[in-house]
């Protein structure tokens, strides 16, 4: 199935059903007095997450959805039925933005909690409703109200406990091969990885995290280049960034101008995202003696300013991975510990979630304008 993380559609609540306009009309009964029931409420549209799902590739071939209206009331106080609500299965971690508002109406990621994102019409009123001492045989009745409309962006953000950051063929899918059950494509030229991919990571039955394989960045992603600004948004739900460093890149570059580069593309992307925890890793340690694993630690601190623990792995031959994955999960737990206990501490994560949402939805926007404008000027 093709991974689509991004979708626009139409959602239409139902409209409200007339009252009905009715007089009780009964052998012996010459003069019934009004007896028209209300209409039925719209029903509204919902969304939910689904742990199923994880991609939006559906909503590309069915951009509009459209609620059930409410029935209209009839004659001896019949009520008409209600609208049917309609409830939109999407991926766990979809963002819901209303494209005219640019209000963020919903962030999916509790598969049990339904969020209504169209509110279906109100019942119009039967002429029972308007009888009184003055007026016995009222004659009017009102409509049911519109359902209502809205076009929405659904943006995919994977939900990961670590994400991976780093150049094209840096080892980040080898790593995730190697800690996971996960067999993302790795081969030795860039952009193996063209999807993200997720692998469970496991310690024991009780404790495991999730861990996002990211395309590789290149530089001028944050500006759109190559395949970086499509999935940088993917890191915005991640509890830590790893950022790996190739010892001995396939280029020939330098390892340590090639992170600094890593660093001003991601605070270029997102300020906010770039003040996420973040781990140094530096990979392929196995081609390095440890004199030169001694000397590129010590530019890595001078060039980056990195007074935090660099750790050094293999991730073919997976040294140091298994310490790796246990201080990971260790800051993980500590992480889950405060937000079950600390209120604080998880309103601003999701204030964090909210801006990143509408920080993403904005560069969105940007960068097919400037596309589109391009396009145009081209033409002429």
């Amino acid at each position: 199935m093709k991974f689509v993380d991004e979708a626009e559609i139409v959602v239409e609540a139902g409209n409200g059903g007339s009252g009905c306009l009715s007089f009780r009309r009964e052998k012996y009964i010459e003069k019934g007095g009004p007896d028209g029931g209300d209409g039925g409420d719209g029903g509204s549209v919902f969304m939910q997450a689904d742990d199923a799902l994880n991609t939006l590739v559906d909503f590309r071939f069915q951009p509009r959805y459209r609620a059930e209206a409410g029935k209209s009331g009839k004659g001896k106080n019949c009520t008409g039925s209600r609208g049917e609500d309609l409830i939109i299965k999407v991926p766990v971690g979809t963002s819901v933005i209303d494209v005219n508002t640019d209000e963020l109406i919903a962030d999916l990621r509790d598969p049990l909690i339904p969020v209504k994102v169209a509110q279906g019409g109100f019942h119009g009123l039967g002429n029972t409703r308007f009888k009184s001492s003055t007026n016995r045989a009222p004659r009017k009745i009102t409509k049911g109200s519109a359902g209502e409309n809205r076009t929405l962006q659904l943006q995919l953000r994977l939900v990961a406990d670590v994400g991976l950051l780093g150049f094209p063929n840096a080892g980040k899918s080898t790593l995730v091969r190697s800690v996971s059950a996960a067999k993302p494509k790795v081969a030795d030229y860039p952009f193996t990885t063209l999807i993200p991919n997720l692998g469970l990571v496991r310690l024991d039955m009780e404790r495991s995290f999730l861990i996002a394989d990211i395309p590789g960045l290149i530089e001028g992603a944050s500006d759109g280049a190559g395949l970086g600004f499509r999935f940088l948004k993917h890191l915005s739900r991640t509890t830590l960034l790893l950022h790996l460093v190739d010892a001995m890149p396939a280029d020939g570059g330098d390892p340590v101008d090639a992170s600094e580069k890593i660093i001003k593309e991601l605070e270029k992307f997102s300020p906010a995202l770039s003040r996420k925890e973040r781990w140094l890793v530096i990979n392929k340690s196995d081609l390095l003696d440890d004199e030169g694993l001694k000397a590129l630690e010590k530019a890595l601190r001078k060039k980056l300013d990195w007074d935090k623990p660099i750790h050094k792995i293999s991730s073919l031959t997976k040294e140091g991975c298994e310490d790796l994955v246990r201080e990971l999960m260790s800051y993980i737990d500590k992480h889950r510990n405060r937000l079950e206990k600390s209120k604080d501490y998880r309103i601003e994560i999701e204030d964090l979630e909210n801006a990143l949402a509408f920080e993403i939805r904005k560069k969105t926007q940007n960068a097919l304008g400037a596309k589109l404008s391009d396009e145009v000027f081209q033409q002429s």
